[in-house]
């Protein structure tokens, strides 16, 4: 094993630290990413949600209506 100046240590420090913030800054533009798109599928199924609840609530309002005729049919 060689011995290395102050400045070789420091340099190769120094070469680490940026590799770690790259593969940093990668990570958290895939994170990004991901978060961007799980945004978008969450709005998507809230909105189906959504658009199925009222359609249940119609469905309920129409048997409302439905129970109502036969009481008022049968007295």
């Amino acid at each position: 094993m060689h011995n290395q100046t102050v400045l070789e240590r420091l340099d190769e420090k120094i070469e680490q630290i940026l590799q770690k913030c790259e593969t940093l800054k990668s990570e958290n533009e895939t994170l990004r990413n991901e978060m961007v798109s799980l945004r978008a599928e969450t709005e998507l199924k809230n909105s189906e949600i959504e658009k199925l609840t009222e359609e249940n609530n119609m469905k309920d309002l129409e048997i409302e209506e439905i129970v109502n005729k036969l009481e008022s049919i049968l007295g």
